[in-house]
């Protein structure tokens, strides 16, 4: 593999290590502030409202500046206004503050993405997926590092302060000497309007709507389903996100291979029958056993859902990718924005098992909608 390939694949890395590790210390800031459990999530809205706003224009900056130099400023960016939450005790502060970090995140995400499209186009070589199998073992990375210095009891501030020289080195030692990819060919004018999603990106979107809502639920969810399903001990309800997350990354790095093999409709539809099968031992576990190795063919199931969902869009051809890429990532994480909120609102009224079977008729409409991934369907 050409070493600039490797270089956006270690991006993927990074920029999971960046965005991942305020997530591991929200609880310790909590206490610090002192904000309730209603507080906070009012607070925590801050984060995913910046990034909205922000995937509007994403397009028109990214096209302006180009992706390298967008991740070059931003990255940095994400990791220092995470950084600040951590001295600048005060809520509404906070709230700004996440905002911030959900413009960085929003810019960077989209920037990586288009990318990484960019370099499949040149190269004609499938690698979307491999970079996705890198930001989930970036994610479980950053996410176990949070939790063992929390077990050490690292100030936050140390943690997120620390990691703001490390993430700049590594983005310009990774980032800095790549070189400009030129944009994927398309049949548009090279106006920049905002990015509003089409019929076509709405359709990928009801593709990869079950595979994104599935992981945002398994995140916030998955340890309270081993706790209120079964009586366990702490460290054992503790392995259901890395259940998840292991098979998610594995499945990720191994997919291209297949894809270029079988085409993205047949995988696709494969994939999403293992997570239908995955959910239904999950909501039917008698076990805790029973119930990891849910979530673990979930993940199998899931891993390149959302990732095909992207280079579906990069490649639709009527205009620039960089516009199809954020269409769908705007609505797609409007949608998901409220995931949490309704697993929460379901399994209280009818139990945690009924909120994750809620998710399997979404499952079945991505593999219904798995024919939007065909070449003639994004020509």
């Amino acid at each position: 593999m050409p070493i600039v390939r490797w270089r956006v694949v270690a991006l993927f890395f990074v920029h999971a290590l960046a965005l991942g590790a305020i997530h591991t210390r929200i609880p310790d800031i909590q206490l610090l502030i002192g904000l309730s459990e209603a507080q906070l999530g009012l607070v925590l809205i801050g984060q995913p409202l910046g990034g909205l706003a922000m995937f509007l224009f994403s397009s028109r900056i990214i096209e302006r500046f180009n992706p390298r130099l967008v991740i070059l400023v931003m990255m940095p960016l994400v990791t220092i206004s995470a950084a600040l939450v951590t001295v600048i005790l005060n809520p509404v502060a906070m709230f700004l503050l996440l905002a911030l970090n959900g413009v960085g995140f929003s810019l960077t995400n989209i920037a990586i993405n288009v990318e990484a499209d960019r370099i499949e186009a040149a190269s004609g070589m499938r690698i979307m997926n491999t970079c996705h199998g890198a930001w989930s073992i970036g994610f479980l990375v950053t996410s176990l590092l949070g939790a063992a210095l929390r077990g050490l009891d690292v100030a936050p501030w140390i943690h997120m302060w620390s990691l703001v020289p490390v993430i700049s080195l590594l983005v310009w030692l990774v980032v800095a000497p790549m070189p400009v990819t030129p944009p994927r060919a398309h049949a548009g004018d090279n106006k920049r309007r905002l990015a509003w999603p089409t019929l076509a990106t709405l359709g990928l979107v009801a593709f990869g709507l079950g595979a994104g809502l599935t992981e945002g639920s398994a995140r916030a969810w998955s340890i309270i389903f081993l706790r209120d399903s079964f009586d366990i001990a702490a460290w054992i309800e503790s392995l259901a996100l890395p259940a998840l997350l292991v098979t998610m990354a594995l499945g990720r790095l191994l997919a291209d291979r297949w894809i270029d093999r079988f085409g993205p409709v047949g995988v696709a539809r494969v994939l999403a029958s293992i997570a239908i099968a995955g959910m239904m031992l999950l909501v039917l576990s008698p076990s805790a056993p029973w119930a990891l190795a849910g979530f673990g063919f979930v993940g199998i199931g899931i891993c390149v859902l959302y990732p095909l969902m992207l280079s579906a869009a990069a490649r639709l051809g009527d205009r620039p990718a960089s516009e199809n890429v954020a269409a769908a990532t705007l609505i797609f994480q409007f949608v998901n924005m409220g995931a949490p909120v309704l697993i929460g609102a379901v399994a209280q009224g009818f139990g945690i098992r009924s909120a994750f079977a809620m998710l399997i008729p979404l499952l079945v409409l991505t593999w219904v909608m798995a024919g939007r991934l065909a070449p003639k369907a994004a020509a």
